[in-house]
Protein backbone atom coordinates (compact mmCIF):
# COMPACT_ATOMS: atom_id res chain seq x y z
CA UNK A 1 0.00 0.00 0.00
CA UNK A 2 1.73 3.13 -1.14
CA UNK A 3 0.51 6.69 0.24
CA UNK A 4 0.45 9.12 -2.51
CA UNK A 5 2.01 12.91 -2.92
CA UNK A 6 -1.09 13.81 -1.30
CA UNK A 7 -1.48 17.93 -2.33
CA UNK A 8 -0.41 17.21 -5.81
CA UNK A 9 -2.65 14.98 -6.29
CA UNK A 10 -5.84 16.78 -5.48
CA UNK A 11 -4.26 20.31 -6.28
CA UNK A 12 -4.30 18.30 -10.19
CA UNK A 13 -8.21 16.84 -9.34
CA UNK A 14 -9.79 20.23 -7.90
CA UNK A 15 -6.70 22.43 -7.70
CA UNK A 16 -9.80 25.84 -7.08
CA UNK A 17 -11.57 23.82 -4.03
CA UNK A 18 -11.13 25.45 -0.76
CA UNK A 19 -9.02 22.80 1.36
CA UNK A 20 -7.90 24.70 4.85
CA UNK A 21 -9.37 27.94 6.15
CA UNK A 22 -7.40 29.63 8.99
CA UNK A 23 -10.65 30.84 11.09
CA UNK A 24 -8.38 33.51 13.11
CA UNK A 25 -6.67 35.02 10.09
CA UNK A 26 -9.66 34.24 7.57
CA UNK A 27 -7.27 32.72 4.41
CA UNK A 28 -8.23 30.24 2.91
CA UNK A 29 -5.91 27.56 0.70
CA UNK A 30 -7.23 26.11 -2.05
CA UNK A 31 -5.83 22.50 -2.92
CA UNK A 32 -3.41 24.24 -5.39
CA UNK A 33 -2.84 26.54 -2.57
CA UNK A 34 -1.70 23.45 -0.16
CA UNK A 35 0.54 21.86 -2.88
CA UNK A 36 2.26 25.17 -3.79
CA UNK A 37 2.56 25.98 -0.24
CA UNK A 38 3.83 22.73 0.93
CA UNK A 39 6.45 22.89 -1.75
CA UNK A 40 7.54 25.73 -1.37
CA UNK A 41 8.17 24.80 2.69
CA UNK A 42 10.32 22.13 1.57
CA UNK A 43 12.29 23.95 -0.43
CA UNK A 44 12.89 26.54 2.32
CA UNK A 45 13.63 23.71 5.15
CA UNK A 46 15.96 21.91 2.67
CA UNK A 47 17.91 25.68 1.80
CA UNK A 48 17.78 26.84 5.14
CA UNK A 49 18.10 23.98 7.60
CA UNK A 50 19.47 21.22 5.58
CA UNK A 51 16.43 18.82 6.44
CA UNK A 52 17.00 15.34 4.72
CA UNK A 53 14.85 12.29 4.63
CA UNK A 54 14.33 10.87 8.11
CA UNK A 55 15.16 14.29 9.80
CA UNK A 56 12.66 15.52 12.54
CA UNK A 57 11.30 19.11 12.34
CA UNK A 58 9.28 20.23 15.04
CA UNK A 59 6.62 22.36 15.88
CA UNK A 60 5.60 24.46 18.70
CA UNK A 61 1.78 26.61 18.05
CA UNK A 62 -1.30 26.83 18.22
CA UNK A 63 -3.76 25.26 15.54
CA UNK A 64 -3.26 27.17 12.08
CA UNK A 65 -3.00 25.86 8.77
CA UNK A 66 0.72 26.74 8.54
CA UNK A 67 1.18 23.31 10.79
CA UNK A 68 -0.66 21.50 7.69
CA UNK A 69 1.48 22.96 5.35
CA UNK A 70 4.74 21.47 7.62
CA UNK A 71 3.10 18.54 7.46
CA UNK A 72 2.78 18.03 4.00
CA UNK A 73 6.29 19.87 3.06
CA UNK A 74 7.60 16.70 5.06
CA UNK A 75 6.13 14.39 3.17
CA UNK A 76 7.74 15.68 0.21
CA UNK A 77 10.89 15.23 1.86
CA UNK A 78 10.73 12.36 3.45
CA UNK A 79 11.18 14.21 7.05
CA UNK A 80 8.95 13.53 10.28
CA UNK A 81 7.08 16.50 12.03
CA UNK A 82 6.62 16.32 15.72
CA UNK A 83 4.13 18.42 16.58
CA UNK A 84 4.74 19.49 20.48
CA UNK A 85 1.76 20.53 22.87
CA UNK A 86 2.20 24.26 24.10
CA UNK A 87 0.38 23.28 27.36
CA UNK A 88 3.82 22.00 28.91
CA UNK A 89 6.47 23.72 30.97
CA UNK A 90 9.96 24.27 29.21
CA UNK A 91 11.24 21.80 31.41
CA UNK A 92 8.52 19.14 30.13
CA UNK A 93 9.34 20.52 26.28
CA UNK A 94 13.07 19.99 26.82
CA UNK A 95 12.82 16.46 27.37
CA UNK A 96 10.82 15.42 24.62
CA UNK A 97 11.95 18.29 22.28
CA UNK A 98 16.20 16.16 22.99
CA UNK A 99 14.30 12.83 22.49
CA UNK A 100 12.78 13.46 19.09
CA UNK A 101 16.02 15.33 18.02
CA UNK A 102 15.30 17.58 15.52
CA UNK A 103 16.76 19.55 13.38
CA UNK A 104 14.99 22.44 13.99
CA UNK A 105 11.74 24.44 15.81
CA UNK A 106 9.30 26.38 14.10
CA UNK A 107 6.68 28.10 16.26
CA UNK A 108 4.01 30.67 16.34
CA UNK A 109 3.91 34.14 18.61
CA UNK A 110 2.65 33.08 21.05
CA UNK A 111 4.78 30.25 22.00
CA UNK A 112 8.17 32.07 21.00
CA UNK A 113 9.51 32.75 24.09
CA UNK A 114 9.26 29.15 25.03
CA UNK A 115 10.71 28.02 21.37
CA UNK A 116 13.49 30.59 21.42
CA UNK A 117 14.58 29.19 25.16
CA UNK A 118 14.68 25.15 23.99
CA UNK A 119 16.34 26.02 21.02
CA UNK A 120 19.32 27.53 22.99
CA UNK A 121 19.31 25.25 25.55
CA UNK A 122 19.28 22.30 22.67
CA UNK A 123 21.29 24.13 19.95
CA UNK A 124 18.26 23.77 17.16
CA UNK A 125 17.69 26.29 14.31
CA UNK A 126 14.62 28.32 14.52
CA UNK A 127 11.93 29.58 12.12
CA UNK A 128 8.92 31.65 13.25
CA UNK A 129 5.37 31.86 11.56
CA UNK A 130 3.74 34.98 11.02
CA UNK A 131 5.34 38.33 12.93
CA UNK A 132 8.99 37.46 14.46
CA UNK A 133 9.29 39.80 17.10
CA UNK A 134 11.79 38.29 19.22
CA UNK A 135 14.18 37.68 15.73
CA UNK A 136 14.21 34.00 15.26
CA UNK A 137 16.32 33.01 12.86
CA UNK A 138 13.76 32.96 9.71
CA UNK A 139 10.30 34.05 9.06
CA UNK A 140 7.93 31.09 7.90
CA UNK A 141 5.97 33.07 5.08
CA UNK A 142 9.65 34.78 4.12
CA UNK A 143 10.83 31.66 3.35
CA UNK A 144 7.91 30.88 1.47
CA UNK A 145 8.30 33.50 -0.23
CA UNK A 146 10.94 33.15 -2.73
CA UNK A 147 10.25 29.12 -2.93
CA UNK A 148 9.49 27.35 -6.22
CA UNK A 149 5.60 28.50 -8.03
CA UNK A 150 5.69 24.80 -9.29
CA UNK A 151 4.73 21.85 -7.15
CA UNK A 152 7.68 19.87 -5.84
CA UNK A 153 6.35 16.10 -6.12
CA UNK A 154 7.30 13.02 -4.05
CA UNK A 155 7.56 9.11 -5.01
CA UNK A 156 4.48 7.55 -3.06
CA UNK A 157 5.89 6.46 0.40
CA UNK A 158 5.19 2.73 1.85
CA UNK A 159 2.97 2.37 4.49
CA UNK A 160 5.86 1.68 6.82
CA UNK A 161 7.65 4.84 6.09
CA UNK A 162 7.01 7.26 9.36
CA UNK A 163 5.83 10.67 8.80
CA UNK A 164 4.84 12.05 12.14
CA UNK A 165 6.19 11.84 15.69
CA UNK A 166 2.89 12.16 18.57
CA UNK A 167 4.40 12.21 22.07
CA UNK A 168 1.47 10.50 24.64
CA UNK A 169 -0.03 12.61 26.84
CA UNK A 170 1.94 11.45 29.92
CA UNK A 171 -1.17 10.14 31.71
CA UNK A 172 1.10 6.97 33.27
CA UNK A 173 4.52 9.74 33.23
CA UNK A 174 6.72 10.54 31.09
CA UNK A 175 5.87 10.75 27.66
CA UNK A 176 6.57 8.51 24.75
CA UNK A 177 7.01 9.41 20.80
CA UNK A 178 4.45 7.19 19.14
CA UNK A 179 5.65 6.61 15.81
CA UNK A 180 2.73 7.50 13.28
CA UNK A 181 3.11 6.04 9.43
CA UNK A 182 1.73 7.00 6.02
CA UNK A 183 -0.06 3.72 6.06
CA UNK A 184 -1.86 4.76 9.59
CA UNK A 185 -3.34 7.62 7.69
CA UNK A 186 -4.77 5.71 5.41
CA UNK A 187 -6.26 2.88 7.43
CA UNK A 188 -7.93 5.31 9.81
CA UNK A 189 -8.88 7.50 7.04
CA UNK A 190 -10.67 3.78 6.11
CA UNK A 191 -11.79 3.25 9.44
CA UNK A 192 -13.33 6.92 10.22
CA UNK A 193 -14.15 7.92 6.36
CA UNK A 194 -16.25 5.16 5.86
CA UNK A 195 -18.40 5.48 8.61
CA UNK A 196 -18.75 9.29 8.91
CA UNK A 197 -19.11 9.05 5.19
CA UNK A 198 -16.94 12.07 4.42
CA UNK A 199 -16.82 13.35 0.99
CA UNK A 200 -15.72 16.51 -1.01
CA UNK A 201 -18.71 18.26 -0.27
CA UNK A 202 -18.07 18.37 3.45
CA UNK A 203 -17.00 21.21 5.91
CA UNK A 204 -15.18 20.05 9.22
CA UNK A 205 -14.52 22.39 11.89
CA UNK A 206 -11.49 21.08 13.37
CA UNK A 207 -10.40 22.51 17.26
CA UNK A 208 -9.13 19.74 18.84
CA UNK A 209 -5.27 20.33 19.50
CA UNK A 210 -2.85 19.70 16.32
CA UNK A 211 -0.61 18.05 18.81
CA UNK A 212 -3.14 15.48 19.70
CA UNK A 213 -3.66 12.33 17.35
CA UNK A 214 -7.52 14.21 17.39
CA UNK A 215 -6.76 17.32 16.07
CA UNK A 216 -4.58 15.78 13.07
CA UNK A 217 -6.93 12.72 12.53
CA UNK A 218 -10.13 13.52 13.69
CA UNK A 219 -10.94 14.29 10.60
CA UNK A 220 -8.66 17.12 9.47
CA UNK A 221 -5.88 14.71 7.15
CA UNK A 222 -9.57 12.18 6.49
CA UNK A 223 -10.87 15.71 5.02
CA UNK A 224 -7.79 16.25 2.40
CA UNK A 225 -7.77 12.56 1.47
CA UNK A 226 -11.99 12.61 0.68
CA UNK A 227 -10.90 16.33 -1.10
CA UNK A 228 -13.26 18.21 1.68
CA UNK A 229 -12.62 21.46 3.46
CA UNK A 230 -11.76 21.75 7.11
CA UNK A 231 -11.67 24.92 8.95
CA UNK A 232 -9.02 25.20 11.66
CA UNK A 233 -9.68 27.28 14.85
CA UNK A 234 -6.56 28.85 17.13
CA UNK A 235 -8.57 26.71 19.86
CA UNK A 236 -12.22 26.12 21.02
CA UNK A 237 -14.36 28.71 21.79
CA UNK A 238 -18.16 27.63 22.39
CA UNK A 239 -19.58 31.17 21.16
CA UNK A 240 -17.53 31.00 18.11
CA UNK A 241 -17.65 27.25 17.17
CA UNK A 242 -21.45 27.45 17.72
CA UNK A 243 -21.48 30.57 14.90
CA UNK A 244 -19.27 28.06 12.11
CA UNK A 245 -21.62 25.39 12.70
CA UNK A 246 -25.23 27.13 12.12
CA UNK A 247 -23.34 28.93 9.35
CA UNK A 248 -20.07 27.09 7.77
CA UNK A 249 -19.72 23.37 8.98
CA UNK A 250 -21.42 20.08 8.39
CA UNK A 251 -19.31 18.52 10.52
CA UNK A 252 -17.99 18.32 14.29
CA UNK A 253 -15.53 15.91 16.41
CA UNK A 254 -15.10 17.22 19.97
CA UNK A 255 -14.52 15.55 23.69
CA UNK A 256 -17.14 15.51 26.41
CA UNK A 257 -15.91 18.66 28.02
CA UNK A 258 -16.56 20.99 24.32
CA UNK A 259 -19.82 19.56 24.58
CA UNK A 260 -21.11 20.75 27.50
CA UNK A 261 -19.70 24.22 27.05
CA UNK A 262 -21.83 24.43 23.78
CA UNK A 263 -24.87 23.09 25.45
CA UNK A 264 -24.37 25.92 28.56
CA UNK A 265 -24.05 28.52 26.26
CA UNK A 266 -26.41 31.10 26.38
CA UNK A 267 -27.20 31.03 22.44
CA UNK A 268 -26.93 27.25 22.09
CA UNK A 269 -30.75 27.26 22.55
CA UNK A 270 -31.47 29.82 19.81
CA UNK A 271 -28.63 28.69 17.02
CA UNK A 272 -29.98 26.38 14.10
CA UNK A 273 -27.91 23.62 14.49
CA UNK A 274 -29.28 21.59 11.80
CA UNK A 275 -27.19 21.51 8.84
CA UNK A 276 -25.07 19.75 10.95
CA UNK A 277 -25.18 16.26 9.75
CA UNK A 278 -22.52 14.08 11.85
CA UNK A 279 -21.52 14.67 15.85
CA UNK A 280 -18.68 12.74 17.00
CA UNK A 281 -16.72 12.59 20.25
CA UNK A 282 -14.12 10.91 21.94
CA UNK A 283 -11.01 10.98 24.40
CA UNK A 284 -13.74 9.82 27.47
CA UNK A 285 -17.28 9.02 27.53
CA UNK A 286 -19.72 11.43 27.28
CA UNK A 287 -22.52 11.49 30.40
CA UNK A 288 -25.53 10.36 29.44
CA UNK A 289 -27.19 13.50 30.91
CA UNK A 290 -25.88 15.69 28.04
CA UNK A 291 -26.63 13.30 25.65
CA UNK A 292 -30.02 13.08 26.66
CA UNK A 293 -29.95 16.88 26.93
CA UNK A 294 -28.80 17.33 23.38
CA UNK A 295 -30.76 14.61 21.46
CA UNK A 296 -34.05 16.80 21.47
CA UNK A 297 -32.17 19.36 19.51
CA UNK A 298 -30.99 16.37 16.83
CA UNK A 299 -27.92 16.02 17.91
CA UNK A 300 -27.02 12.93 18.20
CA UNK A 301 -23.06 12.29 19.46
CA UNK A 302 -21.45 9.15 18.47
CA UNK A 303 -19.02 7.55 20.72
CA UNK A 304 -15.91 6.14 19.63
CA UNK A 305 -12.32 5.36 20.91
CA UNK A 306 -9.35 5.20 19.48
CA UNK A 307 -5.40 6.01 20.94
CA UNK A 308 -2.54 7.43 19.77
CA UNK A 309 -1.26 4.10 18.99
CA UNK A 310 -3.91 3.04 16.71
CA UNK A 311 -4.01 5.98 14.33
CA UNK A 312 -6.71 6.69 16.15
CA UNK A 313 -9.53 5.51 14.81
CA UNK A 314 -10.51 2.02 16.71
CA UNK A 315 -13.99 1.52 17.89
CA UNK A 316 -17.48 4.06 16.41
CA UNK A 317 -21.20 3.91 17.89
CA UNK A 318 -23.26 4.27 14.78
CA UNK A 319 -25.69 6.98 15.12
CA UNK A 320 -29.22 5.01 15.80
CA UNK A 321 -27.91 3.70 18.83
CA UNK A 322 -26.37 6.71 20.36
CA UNK A 323 -29.27 6.91 22.79
CA UNK A 324 -30.05 3.32 23.78
CA UNK A 325 -26.58 2.18 23.59
CA UNK A 326 -25.28 5.32 25.34
CA UNK A 327 -22.20 4.62 27.03
CA UNK A 328 -20.94 2.43 24.55
CA UNK A 329 -18.03 3.35 22.31
CA UNK A 330 -19.74 0.78 19.84
CA UNK A 331 -18.00 -1.58 17.59
CA UNK A 332 -14.54 -2.14 16.16
CA UNK A 333 -14.45 -0.48 12.79
CA UNK A 334 -13.42 -2.15 9.19
CA UNK A 335 -9.37 -2.27 9.70
CA UNK A 336 -9.58 -3.41 13.47
CA UNK A 337 -9.31 -6.72 15.22
CA UNK A 338 -10.33 -6.66 19.24
CA UNK A 339 -9.81 -9.05 21.88
CA UNK A 340 -10.74 -8.32 25.72
CA UNK A 341 -8.77 -11.08 27.75
CA UNK A 342 -7.85 -11.80 31.40
CA UNK A 343 -4.83 -11.18 33.61
CA UNK A 344 -3.85 -15.03 32.06
CA UNK A 345 -4.24 -13.78 28.33
CA UNK A 346 -7.17 -15.77 28.20
CA UNK A 347 -10.75 -14.49 26.36
CA UNK A 348 -13.83 -13.64 28.53
CA UNK A 349 -17.02 -13.75 27.71
CA UNK A 350 -19.68 -11.35 27.12
CA UNK A 351 -20.45 -9.24 29.50
CA UNK A 352 -17.47 -9.86 31.68
CA UNK A 353 -14.78 -7.62 31.78
CA UNK A 354 -10.89 -7.78 30.53
CA UNK A 355 -7.98 -5.87 29.39
CA UNK A 356 -8.86 -4.90 25.74
CA UNK A 357 -6.20 -6.05 23.11
CA UNK A 358 -6.15 -4.74 19.41
CA UNK A 359 -4.69 -5.25 16.57
CA UNK A 360 -4.24 -4.22 12.65
CA UNK A 361 -2.81 -2.03 10.00
CA UNK A 362 -3.29 1.05 11.57
CA UNK A 363 -1.57 -0.06 14.58
CA UNK A 364 1.51 1.89 15.34
CA UNK A 365 4.84 -0.10 14.34
CA UNK A 366 5.84 1.06 18.07
CA UNK A 367 7.90 3.79 19.61
CA UNK A 368 10.42 6.34 19.12
CA UNK A 369 13.68 4.88 20.15
CA UNK A 370 11.87 2.51 23.00
CA UNK A 371 12.26 -0.82 21.76
CA UNK A 372 11.69 -1.90 25.20
CA UNK A 373 8.45 0.00 25.77
CA UNK A 374 7.42 -1.59 21.77
CA UNK A 375 8.24 -4.94 23.32
CA UNK A 376 5.76 -4.32 26.35
CA UNK A 377 3.14 -3.34 24.27
CA UNK A 378 2.56 -6.00 21.89
CA UNK A 379 2.08 -9.83 22.76
CA UNK A 380 1.71 -12.08 19.53
CA UNK A 381 0.65 -8.93 17.38
CA UNK A 382 -2.02 -7.30 19.81
CA UNK A 383 -1.67 -3.92 21.12
CA UNK A 384 -2.55 -3.68 24.84
CA UNK A 385 -4.65 -1.19 25.45
CA UNK A 386 -4.50 -0.72 29.09
CA UNK A 387 -8.14 0.14 28.95
CA UNK A 388 -10.50 -2.17 30.58
CA UNK A 389 -13.30 -3.14 28.53
CA UNK A 390 -16.72 -5.46 27.95
CA UNK A 391 -18.62 -6.63 24.99
CA UNK A 392 -22.48 -6.99 25.48
CA UNK A 393 -24.38 -9.81 23.79
CA UNK A 394 -25.00 -7.51 20.70
CA UNK A 395 -21.31 -7.09 20.06
CA UNK A 396 -20.68 -3.14 21.04
CA UNK A 397 -18.03 -2.66 23.67
CA UNK A 398 -17.82 -0.23 26.61
CA UNK A 399 -15.06 0.74 28.13
CA UNK A 400 -15.06 -0.06 32.42
CA UNK A 401 -11.82 1.91 33.02
CA UNK A 402 -8.21 1.66 32.72
CA UNK A 403 -6.02 -1.25 33.56
CA UNK A 404 -4.51 0.40 36.39
CA UNK A 405 -6.57 2.37 37.91
CA UNK A 406 -8.54 -0.56 39.24
CA UNK A 407 -7.92 -0.93 42.53
CA UNK A 408 -8.65 -4.23 44.90
CA UNK A 409 -10.64 -3.63 48.11
CA UNK A 410 -10.96 -6.29 50.63
CA UNK A 411 -10.31 -8.63 47.78
CA UNK A 412 -13.21 -6.70 45.68
CA UNK A 413 -12.00 -5.40 42.30
CA UNK A 414 -13.17 -1.54 41.95
CA UNK A 415 -12.95 0.13 38.92
CA UNK A 416 -13.03 4.19 39.93
CA UNK A 417 -15.27 4.98 36.54
CA UNK A 418 -17.82 2.91 37.81
CA UNK A 419 -18.20 5.02 41.06
CA UNK A 420 -17.27 8.20 38.91
CA UNK A 421 -20.10 7.95 36.77
CA UNK A 422 -22.75 7.40 39.71
CA UNK A 423 -20.72 10.76 41.64
CA UNK A 424 -21.20 12.84 38.26
CA UNK A 425 -24.77 12.98 38.98
CA UNK A 426 -25.59 13.71 42.49
CA UNK A 427 -26.43 16.91 43.37
CA UNK A 428 -23.64 19.56 43.86
CA UNK A 429 -20.91 18.07 41.64
CA UNK A 430 -19.80 19.24 38.75
CA UNK A 431 -16.65 17.08 38.32
CA UNK A 432 -15.16 14.19 40.01
CA UNK A 433 -12.37 11.73 39.77
CA UNK A 434 -11.33 8.28 42.18
CA UNK A 435 -8.44 6.67 42.62
CA UNK A 436 -7.14 3.81 45.15
CA UNK A 437 -5.33 4.87 48.33
CA UNK A 438 -3.47 2.52 51.10
CA UNK A 439 -5.66 1.23 53.58
CA UNK A 440 -5.11 -0.72 56.74
CA UNK A 441 -7.90 -2.72 56.55
CA UNK A 442 -8.78 -2.94 53.65
CA UNK A 443 -5.62 -2.94 51.48
CA UNK A 444 -6.65 -0.54 49.39
CA UNK A 445 -10.15 2.18 49.52
CA UNK A 446 -11.20 4.99 47.29
CA UNK A 447 -10.62 8.51 47.79
CA UNK A 448 -12.76 11.14 45.77
CA UNK A 449 -11.70 14.26 44.51
CA UNK A 450 -14.78 16.43 43.74
CA UNK A 451 -15.27 19.62 41.96
CA UNK A 452 -18.11 21.75 43.39
CA UNK A 453 -20.92 23.24 41.29
CA UNK A 454 -20.93 26.87 41.20
CA UNK A 455 -22.67 27.60 44.65
CA UNK A 456 -22.43 23.96 46.12
CA UNK A 457 -20.27 22.84 48.97
CA UNK A 458 -18.99 19.58 48.91
CA UNK A 459 -20.14 17.51 52.03
CA UNK A 460 -18.01 13.85 52.37
CA UNK A 461 -20.96 12.56 54.51
CA UNK A 462 -23.77 13.27 52.26
CA UNK A 463 -21.72 12.45 49.64
CA UNK A 464 -20.93 8.66 50.98
CA UNK A 465 -24.91 8.20 51.77
CA UNK A 466 -25.81 9.12 48.08
CA UNK A 467 -23.36 6.61 46.92
CA UNK A 468 -24.49 3.81 48.80
CA UNK A 469 -27.74 3.83 47.45
CA UNK A 470 -26.46 3.11 44.23
CA UNK A 471 -23.13 1.49 44.62
CA UNK A 472 -21.87 -1.84 46.93
CA UNK A 473 -20.53 -0.60 50.31
CA UNK A 474 -16.99 -1.29 49.25
CA UNK A 475 -17.06 0.56 46.22
CA UNK A 476 -18.18 3.44 47.83
CA UNK A 477 -15.18 6.06 49.00
CA UNK A 478 -13.63 6.04 52.19
CA UNK A 479 -12.12 9.64 51.71
CA UNK A 480 -13.53 13.00 49.42
CA UNK A 481 -12.16 15.91 48.54
CA UNK A 482 -13.28 19.41 47.43
CA UNK A 483 -11.06 20.93 44.45
CA UNK A 484 -10.80 23.66 42.57
CA UNK A 485 -10.43 21.82 39.12
CA UNK A 486 -8.75 18.38 38.15
CA UNK A 487 -5.86 17.40 35.72
CA UNK A 488 -7.22 16.88 32.61
CA UNK A 489 -4.96 16.42 29.02
CA UNK A 490 -5.86 17.80 25.72
CA UNK A 491 -8.32 15.11 24.93
CA UNK A 492 -10.26 15.31 28.13
CA UNK A 493 -8.61 13.00 29.80
CA UNK A 494 -7.87 12.32 33.67
CA UNK A 495 -4.54 12.56 34.96
CA UNK A 496 -4.28 10.55 37.76
CA UNK A 497 -1.01 9.81 38.00
CA UNK A 498 -0.83 13.84 39.23
CA UNK A 499 -3.77 12.73 41.65
CA UNK A 500 -1.65 10.15 43.20
CA UNK A 501 1.28 12.28 43.34
CA UNK A 502 -0.61 14.69 45.78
Amino acid sequence: MKFPDLTAKRAELAGDKIALVDVATGRSLTYAGLDRLASRAAVALQENWGVQAGDRVAVLAHNRTDTIVLLFACAKLGAVLVPLNWRLTVVELGAITADADPVGLVCDEQNMVAALELCKDLGLRSMAFGADPLGTELAFDAALAGGPVASVGHAPRDEDELWYLLYTSGTTGLPKGVKQTYGMALVNHLNIGLAVGLSATDTFLSVLPQFHTAGINLYTLPMLIAGGTTLITRGFEPGEALGLLSTRANLFFGVPTMYQLLADHPEFASTDLSGVRSWACGGSAMPVPLLERLAPRGIHVRQGMGMTETGPTAFLLDEQHAIDKAGSVGKPQPFVDARIVDRAGRDVADGQSGELLLRGPGITPGYWRRPDATEAAFTDGWLHSGDVARRDADGFYYIVDRWKDMYISGGENVYPAEVERVMITLPGVADVAVIGVPDERWGEVGKAFVVPAAGADVDPARLRALCRAELAAFKVPKHVEAVESLPRNASGKLLKHQLRST
